[in-house]
């Protein structure tokens, strides 16, 4: 280790000349309000993008302070993030997983690109992707309520055959009615053109439970954009970062826990910068009858 000193003196040597006691004083300094400030702040900002799995951007990361009662302006969380290194996630491309069969008769496009809806259980939506383990390919399938974007039903296997989607709706069913306010009658289940979704097993089943199905066009780039757009934070939250994967068992394990987060900690822009339990929790507040378990339990 070189001394104070020394260094000083090499500095001087090059045309920087900074005297030691200069150095003694701004070390010895009392730290200014705003470095203070700083350090707490980081504090804060590291810790929340820590817990939500390191890919908010400035924004959310403001949000989230904001709704903690951390009063401070974007542009500073915007300058610490800088400092700390830290940053958002960027999606990548969707690749296509589903395939159509010219063989099974396909419902109309009761959506026509249409996301929004003015209750929970009025509108879902429904895709799969994979995921590429070293035990081989991994399908995930999800189902998501347009109302408030919670991903009320999922499922994964090591085949796309009809029971992974199958089992994504059953667990989304189950997981309504345990709230006390089952999804039923007036219910539309909007998914694209693959033979899973298509077929006379899964179509009995919709049609078993009151719900009326929805195929997007085929080859359309937007006819289940929103469920692409959740299929994208899936796979830029969580399978990106955290690859390599072993197989099945280790998939499913880390989606269920990213999925929770997902829907009672994740802000969401589009439902304005909240979880969606809580924007279905005001949703209930304000209409009758209230869920019996609570949203998404």
């Amino acid at each position: 280790m070189f001394g104070v000193e020394p260094i000083c003196r090499v500095l001087a040597a090059h045309g920087l000349k900074i005297a030691t006691s200069t150095y003694y004083a701004a070390k010895n300094r009392t730290p200014s309000v705003r470095a203070v400030r700083d350090t707490e702040l980081k504090q804060h900002i590291s810790r929340v993008h820590a817990d939500n799995y390191g890919v908010y951007g400035v924004r959310k990361v403001w949000r989230q302070l904001g709704r903690e009662g951390v009063v401070v302006a974007r542009c500073t969380v915007a300058r610490l993030m800088g400092e700390l290194g830290l940053e958002g996630v960027r999606r990548g491309k969707k690749l296509r997983t589903t395939i159509r069969d010219a063989g099974h008769e396909r419902a109309d496009d009761l959506l026509n690109r249409d996301f929004t809806a003015s209750r929970p259980n009025q509108r879902w939506v429904a895709d799969f992707t994979y995921v590429m383990t070293w035990a081989g390919v991994v399908y995930v399938a999800f189902v998501v309520d347009v109302y408030s974007r919670a991903i009320v039903g999922w499922s994964a296997a090591t085949t796309k055959r009809a029971k992974l989607v199958l089992d994504a709706l059953d667990m989304a069913l189950w997981r309504r009615a345990r709230t006390g306010i089952p999804a039923g009658p007036g219910l539309v289940h909007h998914s694209d053109a693959g033979s899973q979704y298509t077929c006379f097993a899964f179509t009995a089943h919709l049609l078993e439970a009151g719900i009326d199905a929805s195929i997007g066009s085929v080859g359309d780039a937007l006819d289940n954009a929103l469920m692409e757009s959740a299929i994208g934070l899936f796979k830029t939250e969580l399978i990106k970062p955290r690859r390599p994967w072993k197989g099945l068992a280790d998939v499913e394990l880390a989606t269920a826990e990213w999925i929770d987060w997902f829907n009672h900690q994740r802000l969401h822009t589009a439902i304005g910068d909240v979880p969606p339990a809580e924007h279905e929790a005001v949703y209930y507040a304000q209409h009758q009858p209230q869920p019996a378990a609570g949203v998404n339990q």
